[in-house]
């Protein structure tokens, strides 16, 4: 089986990774001329960390500086008081905050060690779904038995398989983002700062429509200092470092002193789409396929492609599970298709439509899991002072579950973070089996 793989992201690189570990051929198609390493951190939770154990890639990002935190500490926005600690590990299984562009680095090394077909400046521009060929802008194709659409927010892929163009939207949130290094934040000379910095720790203050994150990278070499408000701004830009202290005026002392040493910020506009009703394309008509009119009008056609990650379902930045989904969603493919590759009826169109959609029923239901978590964290993070803040402070502090607010649910965490994706995978993949015998 041969499987293109259409963005060299975070999550097609995985799903690369999955798919060459059942033993399928893999070419990743990626528009960019060249890799440049840009982004902040990201985290690595449990469910994460688990894919990244089961795909042989886990060591390496500890090695690439890969910060094992242990605990998440929640704090008010006025005076830094803890409301709460949650912790971050799942049994053996870590919670990294790993550089993006470590963690990339890592995903690229592995795909190359196993010998997936790297190819950079390859831009698809128009997808058949009749004969599963991907067209590149520059006038190239290629073809496959199985299409993974992994381009992101911005998916060619996404308007292929809906037949239109259907663009990101605005969440109406805006964030600022630093890196600090150790020894800038050392030349304080403040107690407090360095006891923070010394904590392997995610660090948040919640507070009227905006909330802060500061967590180390790099070895605890770095920190990153997440600033997010609800604004309508435009785009990615250079941040006014002046517009970025004044709106967080008044908040704790020492988040201050973070925010002062800060000498300059990118301005990111985080972005999302709305839920798509299927991520997969099988046994349909595409109208803007190569074929004529006349053809496209009565041919039958057998599309075999699917998306992940972002194209499908961008994750809120709330939940820390962004990445995570992605890197889920392409071990689950790899494995699948694998499962199938075994399987007698793996040369039938039909059964590889199949798997498909077990894919997607799987992967739908568990980012609703995560999208529910990510629109409750926005709430209460930035819930203004009142009742309802009185009220989420009592349930930290450790009253009765009133608000509603998942992420204190010890059940919904371990949901959460608990999972097995690819054990999940497995398990309905034998229940199909058995139900098509």
């Amino acid at each position: 089986m041969k499987v293109i793989i259409v963005g060299a992201g975070l999550g097609g690189l995985a799903c690369a990774i999955a798919c060459r570990r059942e033993g399928l051929e893999v070419v990743v198609l990626e528009r960019a001329s060249r890799i440049v390493p840009i982004g902040s951190g990201i985290h690595v939770p449990p469910n994460a960390a688990r894919v990244a154990r089961q795909l042989g890639y886990l060591d390496k990002l500890h090695r690439r500086g890969g910060v094992g935190v242990e605990r998440i500490e929640m704090r008010r926005y006025a005076d830094g008081r803890p409301l709460h600690a949650l912790p971050a590990e799942h049994g053996d299984l870590p919670w990294l905050v790993v550089h993006r562009a470590e963690y990339h680095g890592v995903l690229w090394e592995t795909c190359a060690e196993l010998g997936v077909g790297l190819c950079l400046d390859m831009e698809a521009e128009q997808i058949d779904f009749e004969t599963n060929t991907v067209y590149l802008e520059d006038g190239d194709d290629i073809s496959g038995d199985v299409i993974i659409g992994a381009d992101g927010l911005y998916s060619v892929c996404r308007d292929q398989l809906l037949g239109s163009p259907s663009p990101a939207v605005e969440t109406g949130d805006l964030a600022y983002r630093a890196t600090l290094p150790l020894d800038y934040l050392k030349a304080l000379g403040d107690p407090c700062v360095d006891e923070l910095c010394a904590r392997k720790q995610v660090t948040v203050w919640l507070g009227p429509s905006r909330h802060t994150t500061f967590c180390p990278v790099r070895g605890g070499r770095e920190f990153n200092l997440t600033l997010l408000k609800q604004d309508h701004a435009e785009g990615h830009a250079d941040g006014d470092v002046g517009e970025m202290r004044q709106a967080f005026e008044g908040w704790d002392e020492m988040l201050t002193k973070l925010i002062c040493r800060v000498p300059r910020v990118q301005k990111w506009k985080p972005w999302t789409h709305p839920e798509l009703e299927t991520w997969t394309k099988v046994k349909t008509i595409h109208p803007l396929s190569r074929l004529s009119p006349a053809t496209a009008a009565t041919h039958d056609s057998q599309g075999q492609m699917a998306l992940l990650g972002d194209s499908c379902h961008p994750s809120p930045a709330y939940h820390s599970q962004g990445a995570a989904m992605a890197v889920e969603d392409g071990a689950v493919l790899g494995k699948l298709l694998g499962l199938l590759e075994r399987c007698p009826k793996s040369g039938s169109p039909e059964s590889v439509a199949q798997v498909l959609r077990l894919y997607e029923s799987l992967r739908k239901s568990r980012t609703a899991v995560n999208a529910a978590g990510a629109a409750s964290n926005k709430k209460w993070y930035h819930v203004a002072d009142g009742p309802e803040q009185e009220a989420r402070d009592a349930e930290m502090a450790g009253a009765k579950l009133t608000t509603g607010w998942r992420w204190l649910d010890q059940k919904y965490r371990e949901e959460l973070v608990g999972h097995d994706a690819v054990a999940e995978a497995v398990e309905a993949f034998r229940t199909w089996q058995q139900d098509e015998k």
